[in-house]
């Protein structure tokens, strides 16, 4: 009777070893995948083996175009209800015109990012986790490998480039639908011009600002784009294991995210 009462604490320890070595082993080959991708793009041309440039705007323009209405709509509704609490919040104190600088200091420093990779994780990081892990259960990685394509080089490096590129863009244009949902709703409850509006905005933000959100959706990029195939090439188990990895990949990517954003927000803003 006293041997399973034994047993259960040393079995507890065991799986949290083994969680823990393969935490590691993941982080590793994350880093793996980065390292080979960006060797790519730098030295693929000197070994005549190229970044495809169509690839790279395949990817760009599922990433970031498809994306822009979904972007727009809900990046309008958070200026919108950032309003709608900032006015609330102020008024108690008499400074409801004070509102034009929380949504402007919000919008480009958190928000706007924030909404762009959680919805770019969702959108773009599921179909790449997605696609690669139906070639993988295919057999259709072992076929790129037997024809002598280096399957990083020709799914990976042209979807973190894109995810680079399109993230930060997405992100600037997330910032300006905000902004404008934030204008639209002050002018209607304030009585506020658009014109003075845009004017406090400009005069309270600084290059800084923007350039913060800019700087954490690059990261937010590269997070998304490497928790998504790294899941595709771990993928077994054929179209259950597709799907596990699908939601591992959202599910980790937002986690990421959140966490980037929490340590970001703290070093950039003492």
């Amino acid at each position: 009777m006293a041997s399973p009462e034994l047993k259960h604490p040393l079995l507890s320890v065991q799986q949290l070893g083994r969680t823990a070595v393969q935490a590691v082993e993941e982080c590793g080959y994350v880093a793996a995948l980065l390292v080979e991708s960006l060797y790519w793009v730098v030295f693929g041309s000197v070994r005549h083996q190229p970044v495809r440039l169509p690839s790279i705007f395949s990817q760009m323009m599922t990433i970031g175009i498809g994306a822009i209405p979904i972007v727009f709509v809900l990046s309008f509704a958070v200026g919108v209800m950032l309003a709608i609490q900032g006015i609330h919040t102020l008024r108690i104190f008499g400074a409801e015109s004070q509102v034009v600088i929380g949504i402007a200091l919000s919008v480009t420093r958190e928000f706007g990012p924030l909404i762009t990779g959680v919805l770019i994780a969702g959108r773009s990081g599921s179909a790449l986790a997605a696609q690669i892990g139906t070639m993988q259960v295919s057999q259709e990685i072992d076929a790129l490998r037997v024809m002598g394509i280096n399957p990083v080089r020709y799914l990976v490096s042209p979807a973190l480039l894109a995810m680079l590129i399109m993230v930060p863009t997405l992100t600037f244009f997330s910032d300006l639908a905000a902004l404008f949902g934030g204008a639209v709703y002050s002018t209607v409850e304030l009585g506020l011009g658009v014109e003075a509006y845009l004017q406090q905005t400009l005069d309270v933000l600084a290059a800084d600002d923007i350039m913060q959100g800019l700087i954490k959706s690059v990261v937010f990029a590269g997070i998304i784009a490497l928790v998504g195939v790294s899941n595709g090439f771990s993928v077994t188990g054929g179209a259950e294991g597709v799907g596990r990895a699908t939601t591992r990949a959202v599910v980790l990517s937002i986690s990421y995210i959140v966490l980037a954003d929490m340590v970001f927000t703290y070093f950039l803003n003492r």
